[in-house]
């Protein structure tokens, strides 16, 4: 299969990619700004056609999807924080890009799978029982969720208006190797790295549902080859935990004593809770996740982390430069 898959130089987009390589022939659209980079593609480059561009775009995205059997759309902006703080590159990539994509896979008649998030669904109460499922209203809390959520209604109505032959995927919080060091994992690994105290946003109280990028993109080449056009599937491994004891757990992990952070101020909006009920992904299509000890998969993050600053390194720096301007 010619597959072409947008983003693929990000976090999630270049474990995808890496697990594609050998079986098809792969071309990876990336603007490559801060959150992607050809070092994540390093392992694979022989492998790989990479093109620097924008999914928004339109010449370049229809030349590129003219010439594949599959989009698999993972581009998005995606860091809560930078969306608080500037919008406007949220609107152009979650929103006016997916409506180029769609607009390419539309006129060439090629299968598209999108990627999303659990976050444009709100959050959940700490002590409510219910899961999100894809029959959860959508009720985003930031600029970030609410363009994501924007482009799910655009790949719907697609589907719908114009036949294009699309399913989408609602994941969860991924963690794993490469992902940059901005995101509340890495972001604490690479503190402890570098003799930084972690930070924790105001109690720490936030659930998150965790699942490790791997099996978050097994779950998607099962949605490629057997989904069903027109249906949205939630991916999850029934992976909650606050963020807590998250912290608590890398701690421990890396020799340090289970306290030994700092409070910030909380994020403006912070949702309380994410869960997913991926039952019908399970029943359905008979995916399951293979890393379901959290903390050997954290364990496994953190030996990546700690063997690769040559990657991540060079990003510290400004990374910690920005929370220290918002006080985090």
């Amino acid at each position: 299969m010619r597959l072409l898959v947008t983003g693929g130089a990000g976090f999630i987009g270049a474990n995808f990619v890496h697990s594609a390589v050998g079986e098809h022939e792969v071309t990876v659209l990336d603007a490559l700004t801060y959150a992607g980079s050809r070092e994540s593609l390093a392992p694979v480059a022989d492998d790989i056609r990479l093109v620097q561009g924008d999914i928004a775009d339109a010449d370049l995205m229809g030349k590129l999807v003219a010439e594949s059997d599959a989009v698999v759309h993972f581009a998005a902006e995606t860091h809560v924080d930078a969306s608080l703080d500037d919008p406007e590159p949220f609107l152009h990539s979650n929103v006016i890009g997916t409506y180029t994509v769609l607009e390419a896979v539309r006129t060439h008649g090629v299968r598209l799978h999108h990627i999303s998030t659990d976050e444009v669904y709100g959050d959940l109460a700490l002590d409510a029982e219910q899961r999100f499922t894809a029959g959860t209203p959508y009720n985003p809390s930031s600029p970030y969720s609410s363009t994501k959520a924007a482009a799910d209604m655009l790949v719907r109505a697609w589907v719908r208006s114009y036949g294009v032959p699309a399913t989408i995927s609602n994941c969860s919080n991924n963690y794993g190797p490469y992902q940059h060091v901005e995101k509340f994992i890495p972001r604490q690994i690479t503190n402890v790295l570098t003799g930084r105290r972690p930070k924790l946003y105001g109690t720490g109280r936030n659930v998150r549902d965790w699942i490790h990028v791997h099996d978050h993109n097994s779950a998607v080449w099962r949605i490629l080859a057997d989904g069903v056009i027109g249906r949205t599937y939630l991916i999850g491994a029934r992976g909650e935990r606050d963020n807590l004891s998250v912290l608590r757990s890398i701690l421990s992990l890396m020799d340090r004593d289970p306290d030994d952070f700092d409070h910030v101020v909380d994020r403006a909006g912070h949702d309380l809770r994410y869960a997913i009920d991926p039952s019908e992904l399970e029943d359905e299509l008979g995916w399951g996740p293979k890393h379901t000890d959290f903390e050997d998969g954290l364990r496994q993050t953190i030996d990546w982390y700690r063997d690769n600053e040559s990657w991540w390194g060079p990003q510290k720096e400004l990374v910690e430069a920005t929370y220290a301007k918002r006080g985090q």
